[in-house]
């Protein structure tokens, strides 16, 4: 692409965000280019010392009805879309006393801080930019011969290319900044849409957009021939993107995805109430449990399969602390997650270079509403969160033994659990842990299966005589089809069940239950991941 340079005589300044603003305008002035700005922007350059025309002068208009109009004029959209080489434009130019404007610097209203501080809805419409994105469009579309900057972190650049062609603009910097610039008004108009949506309690709008900022660019995707990146949308939600990486390498696709599913995991439990904590492997618990301390919990959890917990995501509900971070450092592990940690915890994390340590500053809140998105061939499947809590449902009982007490902390417990576990999904757990996790299979049956499986591999690796199976409680995410899966959760030693229930054949499977002194519990709400 050839260079294609442009010179630059005048530049329209106009931003929320001034970290960085009077540099850039200084290296722009240092060029010789008029600098023209708005209200509080002009005046921050002024007070830097710095020769500033008002917008108003440009216009003829002054700022209007609470600042909604001051750069909605011709003689700023007209010289910022005029085409320097057609001859027909530049007439209505100078038959108009239009100035060009070569350089547009444009920071939006901080719409989506607004919404996260959650302020209300008129304030929220307030910080809804109007001016910002007309100009930036009206920029990009004529960026052959106008440069747009929106974001900050492109100041240095831009002044870096002015300082090389020596007051002029290159087209590949002029093209890149337009893409970006494109991007950012439809990440800024898709996180109004979706706010407005959700004022409306409109789950189905007729158009529907996502949009994100950069965190950072990826190694790699899933494999290594795919390529990827991680973007921060509008959400205010604790987890992967909220978190300060206090140790460790870069964070892969894999790594990321993992952490999200633990994270989200293990906020089921009040850490007022327990500590909690999650292994996760390829997006499912192999280890979940509830304990007196993040220590006990970790070792709980562990126990369930701690041949897959090797190169693991660990997921705390509580700040990290040593004795719990000893323990988790004993084996190989990926990453450790949590609200907060000590100091001490942190310098014995730092003896693991290859050990990231994610500190979220805080837990995402389970019953929150929230939008989730996969793409498919041609188009996204957009729904709202499982944000169901087995802490709100009303139990059935539907057998003729009711649980015990234990019993109905457990089931709660692996009901909890089984929320989190790609379907078709069995847990079964005791005293408040998963003692064995069967995920993502086809078969309810060979779910059931191998969750007892992998119990009795950990109890013959621990040198116990039983796996912890027997005398568990058993949780399913949604109805057995037919007697056949639970009977094979009686074998392994089951004694209740937690299921949604409304399967044709629920009469069949109760009577199962009955015929073995097994209690079980209907839901109502099915738990499917996919």
């Amino acid at each position: 692409m050839s260079e294609e340079l442009r010179r630059a005589t005048r530049a329209l300044i106009s931003v929320s965000d001034k970290s960085g603003v009077v540099a850039l305008a200084r290296a722009l002035s240092g060029h010789g280019i008029e600098l023209v700005s708005t209200g509080g922007t002009g005046k921050a350059l002024a007070d830097a010392g710095l020769q500033v025309v008002d917008v108003a002068e440009l216009t003829g208009f002054p700022e209007m009805m609470d600042g909604r109009v001051k750069t909605l004029h011709p003689a700023v959209h007209g010289g910022l879309l005029a085409m320097r080489g057609n001859a027909q434009h530049l007439e209505a130019l100078r038959v108009h006393k239009i100035r060009p404007i070569d350089i547009l610097v444009v920071s939006l209203y901080p719409f989506e801080q607004t919404v996260a501080a959650g302020a209300d809805f008129a304030a929220c419409i307030e910080t809804i930019d109007i001016g910002g994105p007309a100009m930036i469009r009206a920029a990009a579309k004529n960026h052959d011969d106008v440069l747009v900057i929106v974001d900050p972190q492109d100041y240095q650049e831009a002044i870096d290319a002015l300082r090389l062609f020596r007051g002029e603009t290159p087209l590949s910097l002029r093209r890149k900044f337009a893409a970006k610039a494109f991007a950012r008004t439809a990440a800024y108009d898709a996180a109004i849409a979706n706010w407005f949506a959700g004022i409306l309690d409109e789950p189905a709008p007729d158009y529907r957009a996502f949009g994100g900022r950069l965190i950072e660019r990826l190694r790699y995707g899933e494999n290594p021939h795919q390529s990827a990146a991680f973007y921060r949308t509008p959400e205010p939600r604790y987890g992967v993107a909220s978190a300060r990486q206090a140790q460790g390498k870069q964070l892969s696709y894999n790594n990321i995805n993992d952490t999200d599913a633990a994270y989200e995991c293990v906020a089921e439990f009040d850490p007022a109430r327990t500590a909690a904590c999650a292994i996760i492997k390829h997006a499912n618990p192999c280890g979940v449990a509830a304990g007196d301390s993040l220590l006990d919990a970790y070792r709980k959890a562990l126990a369930c399969d701690p041949v897959s917990a090797y190169g693991g995501i660990v997921a705390l509900n509580r700040p990290l602390d040593a004795d719990a971070v000893r323990a988790i450092t004993e084996i190989f592990t990926e990453v450790i997650i949590a609200p907060d940690a000590t100091d001490e915890a942190i310098a014995i994390v730092g003896a693991k270079k290859n050990l990231r340590l994610l500190l979220a500053g805080g837990l995402p809140d389970p019953r929150a509403p929230g939008l989730t998105a996969k793409t498919v061939a041609g188009g996204l499947l957009v729904q709202t969160r499982d944000n169901a809590m087995v802490d709100d449902v009303a139990f059935q009982a539907v057998t003729k033994r009711a649980p015990t007490n234990a019993e109905a902390r457990d089931l709660r417990f692996a009901f909890r659990v089984a929320k989190h576990v790609k379907s078709n999904t069995i847990v079964y757990a005791k005293d408040s842990a998963t003692v064995g996790i069967g995920a993502g299979q086809m078969s309810r049956v060979d779910a059931a299966r191998i969750a007892a499986r992998k119990a009795a591999d950990a109890a013959q690796a621990a040198g116990l005589a039983q796996p912890a199976t027997r005398g568990s409680v058993v949780a399913s995410d949604a109805f057995f089809p037919f007697a056949d899966g639970l009977l094979v959760a009686i074998e392994a030693g089951a004694t209740a069940v937690i299921q949604p229930g409304g399967s044709v054949r629920d009469d069949e499977v109760i009577k199962a239950a009955d015929d073995h002194n097994v209690a079980m519990v209907f839901t109502g709400t099915r738990h499917f991941r996919h």
